[in-house]
Formats: structure tokens, sequence, C-alpha cells
């Protein structure tokens, strides 16, 4: 993940574990002041280890809307877990070119309160059904935050983010640029990892 803020960047390298969609364990490797902070995600509970101060932190309430570890995303957005489908009602604008590829342009407006963003707009390749940008608005209709995939990559005939661009729109760095170098699926995790005992070892 790299941070690019308005003076300078940071670079911090992370590995991830994660299990459906309400399961996740992360720890950070570097650099060096944040190497052993620790992430777990269970269904909606989130929890962060500081190896600095060794203490665990729920992440919670107006907590969940701050910048994780100084970064475009907020600690909501990496929970976002619920599927699209329901908690957004979608139609098709129409087709756009978005980076010379055929994209379908959605429409999407929440029907549920407690989402972070009121409506969406997304563009996804018709090809490879991917979602290659997304603009998110508050119910005010202010732009609060982008997305756009710069490089995927495929497994199994399936395609998926290489490189992704995330802006809070109401920051004044450049975004944040999230990398994957490396991803392997079905693979068996140890139920252990997913426990908080595992944020402290």
């Amino acid at each position: 993940m790299i941070i690019h803020g308005r003076r300078s960047d940071r670079t911090m390298t992370s590995k991830s574990w994660i299990q459906g969609s309400d399961k996740s364990f992360s720890e950070y490797l570097a650099p060096a002041r944040e190497k052993g902070t620790k992430m777990l995600k269970l269904g909606d509970q989130l929890w962060m280890y500081s190896p600095q101060s060794d203490r665990i932190i729920r992440i919670a309430g107006h907590m969940l809307r701050q910048s994780m570890m100084g970064s475009d995303f907020s600690y909501e957005d990496m929970m976002e877990d619920r599927s699209l489908t329901d908690t957004y009602s979608a139609k098709v604008l129409g087709s756009e070119a978005f980076r010379e590829r055929d994209c379908w342009v959605l429409e999407l407006t929440a029907r549920v309160d407690d989402v972070a963003y009121h409506s969406r707009k997304i563009w996804v390749d018709k090809e490879r059904m991917l979602a290659l940008r997304e603009d998110r608005y508050a119910k005010s209709g202010k732009l609060l935050k982008t997305a756009e995939i710069e490089e995927v990559f495929q497994v199994n005939q399936r395609w998926y983010p290489k490189r992704i661009i995330f802006k809070d729109a109401l920051s004044k760095g450049e975004g944040t640029e999230l990398i994957i170098e490396s991803i392997e699926f079905d693979v068996d995790i140890p139920a252990y990892l997913f426990t908080k005992a595992s944020l402290r070892k």
C-alpha cells in the first residue's frame, strides 16, 4: 500500500488471510514502525493490535470512519462485506468506454440506512465482469471517494484487480495505491488465526 501524501509517499507492506466475507486477519510487515501491527475482522467486529503499546483496541462507532493507517481507506471501507445487492438498488445507465474497455455504467442507490455511501456509480467491464471504476457519494450528492483499477490479472478464468488507486475526494493527498504482489486461493488457514488470541502472537 502506497499512501501518496501532499509532501511525500509512504509505503506499507502487509499480508492478509481471508475466509468468506466475514473473516480476515492482516499483519503489517513494513515499515519498521508499523511492523507487527495486526487487524482482525470477525463479522461486524474489528480489532487492532499495536506492538508499541501492546494493546488490543476494538474499532467501533465513529472510529470506523477514521483513516486506516493514514491511508484514503477508512476502517469502514475495509469492513464492508455485505453484498451490494442486499444494500443497494441498481439500474443500468448505459454503456461507456473506460481505459479502452467497453463497460456497463451502473447507478446504485442505498435502500438501507446503515451504509457509508448513499449512492455509487460503477463502470463494469462487460467482458471481464470487473468493476474498473467507482465513484461513491453522500446523500447530498457530494463526491466522497473514487476507486480506479489501473492493472488486472487473471487466475482460473477470473479477473482480479492487481493495482487500485483509492482516493478520498475530501483529502488533499494524491490517493492511496493498493498493489497485490501475490495471491493464493483455496489454502488451508488455521482456525486459531481468526481469534483475538492470535493478535498478540
